[in-house]
């Protein structure tokens, strides 16, 4: 065949398989157009599952009626002028593709006013005709109205799944964005019935709430809130606390600058964070919200707009993951206020070489409550039973988040009471968490161990990896290593990590350089090390059915609160429960 030009239809159709997929591809395009247009009201229509019709409305800025049509050309924006522009994309859209993509393969309706104008005007295009402006009514903002998806391209159409289906894709591409812009009322309806009512949320209370019928009301009670910021980023929003996590990554939303994005960096840096916290497949549930300045990123990598590229990517992991880090860390028993109008803010991350300083917070004196204490040898400090001071402190406004002990059941729980009601402990599973963080904290406090091999050992590798190696001898030699090359392909291990001198060497060496490579750090190096430092912590922790003394309760319960993590154990699983009393009020049916 001749080399020829393509006619704009075809182009529009081309473009179209590459932005369109299904009937939510329309509906993230056309809400993206509303939210650029400042839409504080944006309502979703659809019916037969977005097939035969998607209604977007909004009530943004409009279009003046001499760009109506302008509109509908192909890399037609407002959004950019130069390439300046392009490289500190603010915008959600910017590429001038959506439009004439959605008309190229159904029959479309664009109704705007703006302000400064009458009335409004309507334009129609399909089959790459586009009709002249119309005067018609519609108040100030847009109306986009798309029938009959893929009418013109049948083998598209066949793709498509069940109504029931599609329609589901809708809602999650309209969750996404309206999780983007909390202070934007979103509505949608599916053939004339209301489906889902986000209104705006303009505080912390109210985007909880928002979120509430979006994440489950089990995440916003238990959630963890967070605000973090360093010089020219910052990180904020809401993850899942350990032990309410998920089977599926489903409830996992992450966004730059307002701008839903999946990205591999930050999704290793979030698994990380939660490493020794989370039984094996289970995952976290988050939304979080990365700013940065936006010539920062750059958006412009993918035609959905759904990746992004970072030019300082191991600086946005490191953030990530220190801040997601810290915060988990202080999930301790605690005696928190309810939810207030701001969620709590997170000192800046320190570097990682400043993190070995980072120590507890001085526990709270408690009447007749020692804080820090060893789980044994306290006989002296506390009486066989609670006496009446304790009982009293138990009840009033200064009772410890654990409260007081005052029984063990079975060998294996611990019972105690504090000012709200009944505290359970799984004493194994807390003792076992304290143990752990005791080890991380004398591991942080002095250089890590290596010890020299009777023989070396060879370990075959790429090309690269071995040239990696070569460079990075200093930091791995910072990490306990010691390795020469061997060859092209080799390297040669003469000194190891004391703790790993019993692992795969080659495993262990391939992860640490793709890590160093990737990340700019060796996370696995210490994923292998607080593993391990993990079993130790299990065997070394009290035993089911071994009987504890109050005494030993009570200072059990005391660890606990200056324990970092202490909410779950080194496997995930909650330490321990409170019990109200209004829970046991209801459980007894009393004052009904």
């Amino acid at each position: 065949m001749p080399i020829r030009l393509l006619s704009s239809h075809l182009i529009n159709q081309i473009a179209a398989g590459e932005v369109i997929e299904r009937p939510a591809s329309v509906v993230k395009e056309l809400i993206e157009n509303a939210l650029d247009a400042g839409a504080s009201s944006i309502t979703v229509d659809i019916e037969g599952g977005g097939e035969r019709l998607i209604r977007i409305t909004d009530d943004g800025s409009g279009i003046a009626r001499a760009e109506l049509k302008l509109a509908l050309e192909r890399h037609a924006t407002s959004k950019i002028n130069d390439l300046s522009d392009l490289e500190r994309v603010a915008s959600m859209g910017f590429r001038g593709e959506a439009l004439p993509s959605i008309a190229a393969v159904a029959q479309l309706k664009l109704t705007s006013r703006t302000a400064n104008d009458g009335h409004a005007f309507e334009v129609e295009a399909g089959g790459g005709e586009v009709t002249e402006p119309a005067p018609c009514a519609h108040p100030v903002g847009t109306r986009v109205e798309v029938r009959e998806l893929f009418y013109n391209v049948p083998a598209r159409r066949k793709f498509l799944k069940t109504e029931r289906t599609e329609l589901g894709h809708i809602d999650d591409a309209l969750i996404g964005l309206s999780l983007a812009r909390p202070e934007v009322e979103f509505r949608l309806t599916h053939n004339g019935k209301p489906l889902r009512a986000l209104p705006a949320a303009l505080d912390h209370a109210a985007r909880l709430r928002r979120l509430k019928p979006l994440f489950g009301a089990e995440f916003t009670e238990h959630c963890l809130a967070l605000m973090a910021d360093s010089p020219g980023i910052a990180l904020s929003g809401y993850i899942s606390a350990p032990t309410h996590s998920r089977s599926q990554p489903d409830q996992q939303y992450f966004y730059v600058n307002r701008r839903l994005v999946r990205d591999r960096l930050v999704s290793h840096a979030v698994r990380q964070a939660y490493q020794d916290v989370l039984f094996n497949g289970r995952h976290p549930a988050y939304v979080l919200y990365l700013e940065l300045p936006f010539d920062a990123v750059d958006v412009n990598v993918h035609p959905a707009k759904s990746e992004v590229r970072f030019r300082e990517t191991r600086l946005i992991h490191d953030f990530v993951y220190r801040t997601l880090k810290r915060a988990i860390a202080e999930t301790r028993p605690n005696s928190d206020d309810p939810v207030s109008d701001q969620p709590p803010t997170l000192a800046p991350s320190p570097a990682p070489a400043q993190q070995a300083a980072w120590g507890f917070a001085p526990a709270r004196d408690y009447p007749s409550a020692p804080s820090a204490l060893a789980v044994s040898g306290m006989y002296s400090l506390y009486s066989a039973a609670p006496s009446e001071e304790v009982r009293e402190a138990s009840s009033a406004a200064l009772s410890p988040p654990l409260g007081f002990a005052l029984a063990q059941l079975k060998g294996v729980y611990v019972l105690a009471e504090n000012a709200r009601g009944l505290i359970l402990v799984d004493m194994h599973a807390a003792h076992e968490r304290i143990t752990l963080e005791r080890m991380k904290r004398e591991r942080n406090q002095s250089a890590l161990v290596s010890q020299l091999l009777l023989v070396p050992q060879k370990v075959l590798v790429s090309e690269s990896e071995a040239l990696l190696a070569e460079e990075l001898n200093v930091t791995l030699s910072d990490l306990g290593f010691e390795v020469d090359r061997h060859g092209p392909e080799a390297l040669l291990v003469r000194r190891v990590p004391a703790l790993l001198a019993d692992v795969d060497l080659s495993k262990l060496l391939r992860d640490v350089l793709s890590e160093l490579r990737t990340y700019g750090h060796a996370n696995s190096l210490h994923a292998y090390i607080d593993e391990l430092m993990a079993t130790m912590a299990c065997h070394a922790a009290v035993r089911a059915n071994r009987r504890l003394s109050l005494p030993e309760i009570n200072a059990l319960l005391r660890e606990m609160e200056s324990t970092e993590r202490a909410d779950q154990c080194n496997h995930g699983r909650p330490t321990w429960v409170e019990l109200k009393m209004e829970d046991l009020d209801r459980f007894f049916l009393r004052g009904r």
